[in-house]
């Protein structure tokens, strides 16, 4: 299950997370909590979802489409997060992924400030995995991160602090020509590299490494070889990307069979 914003451009959001799921066979559903006006130049406008249609959707899913896995994105207002926070009590999924999306790559924002002390109080204690880049893990902790030591320790914070797992996602400060993620549950720290890709304007790559998470762990994959196997692939995603209209876009089936 996906729980995010729909995005009309198709690179982020509830697409590019069904998308995701559909590459890896598996079968999607979704509850949409805001539907965006967006291309990958910028949000025009944001309508969120009722939180009674949200919660709504979640009861409607409960009848015959319980959930292995279950991703979050986009949730923008105080009434969707506790609603979504309902609908998770509900459902018990056996995995929860929570990427904390803050911000478009554009610069829109797309979730209000008024729900940050929410999200960390009562969304993330559910939490089986949060994803956050550099500038949504800044947010968490309230400090800079501008080295790449800086994210090490960074991701050691996150997890003292909140007490789950965290994979802290490097790609918007590349070291040595690499993109480097770590992954760290309060135990093992796991690195995960992959050569920085020059010269692509993507859309949506938060949203489709989560997602390719999700899958894999409704596969059946433990949390490391999932999070291996994603990684790979959101790298593999990028580097065939292609030209659609004015912009480029993930490649996503093509990474998921390669």
């Amino acid at each position: 299950m996906t729980i995010a914003g729909s995005d009309s451009g198709g690179g982020a959001g509830i697409q590019t997370d069904l998308k995701t799921f559909a590459g890896f066979e598996v079968h999607g559903t979704s509850v949409v909590t805001c539907v965006t006006a967006q291309n990958p130049q910028g949000v025009l406008d944001i309508q969120p979802i009722s939180s009674r249609v949200v919660e709504k959707q979640f009861e409607a899913l409960l009848d015959g489409f319980k959930p292995k896995a279950v991703k979050s994105g986009m949730l923008f207002a105080s009434s969707i997060v506790k609603a979504v926070v309902n609908g998770l009590t509900m459902e018990k999924p056996d995995w929860y992924v929570m990427d904390p999306v803050m911000v478009a790559t554009s610069g829109g924002c797309l979730l209000k400030s008024s729900c940050i002390q929410l999200i960390q109080k009562k969304l993330i204690p559910l939490a089986d995995l949060i994803t956050p880049n550099i500038a949504e893990a800044e947010v968490l902790l309230g400090v800079s991160i501008r080295t790449n030591s800086q994210v090490k320790n960074a991701v050691k914070k996150l997890v003292d602090r909140y007490e789950r797992p965290f994979l802290l996602k490097g790609g918007h400060l590349p070291s040595k020509g690499l993109a480097v993620d770590y992954l760290y549950d309060g135990k093992t720290m796991t690195l995960l590299e992959s050569k920085y890709i020059h010269g692509r304007k993507t859309h949506g790559t938060g949203c489709t490494y989560a997602a390719a998470i999700t899958a894999q762990l409704a596969l059946g994959k433990s949390l490391v070889p999932a999070v291996t196997i994603a990684k790979k692939f959101i790298s593999k995603a990028i580097y065939h990307s292609y030209k659609t209209g004015h912009y480029e876009a993930l490649n996503v089936w093509k990474a998921a069979s390669a």
